[in-house]
Parts: C-alpha cells; sequence; structure tokens
C-alpha cells in the first residue's frame, strides 16, 4: 500500500512543479510583453505614465 501512495505523490509533485514551472514562464513573457509595449510605445500617455511609475518608484531609467 506504501508503495502505491508514494507513486501517487511523487506524480502529484511533478504535477504541482509543472504548473508552477509553466505560470512562472507565462508570467515572465506576459511581463516583458508589456515592458517592451510600455517602453517603446508611440503613443505618448502610455510611455509617460511607465515613465512616471519608473521615477516614483525611485527606478533609474535614463
Amino acid at each position: 500500500m506504501s508503495i502505491s501512495t508514494t507513486s501517487h505523490t511523487a506524480s502529484t509533485t511533478t504535477a504541482t512543479q509543472t504548473r508552477r514551472l509553466t505560470a512562472a514562464i507565462s508570467a515572465a513573457i506576459l511581463g516583458a510583453c508589456l515592458v517592451y509595449f510600455a517602453g517603446f510605445s508611440h503613443i505618448d500617455a502610455v510611455h509617460n505614465a511607465a515613465h512616471d511609475t519608473r521615477h516614483s518608484s525611485a527606478f533609474p531609467c535614463h
């Protein structure tokens, strides 16, 4: 009985790690797209809002 429980726990752990990795990669891609869009946007309101946000959080941008 313990062998069955152990294999079930191992497969659950693998599935959890896969979900975490998928979520982390998805968040990184989404974040990179948002930063790229805001940084290189030709829409002045979007670019200026991102610029002001960087300044207000003391993040160097120049």
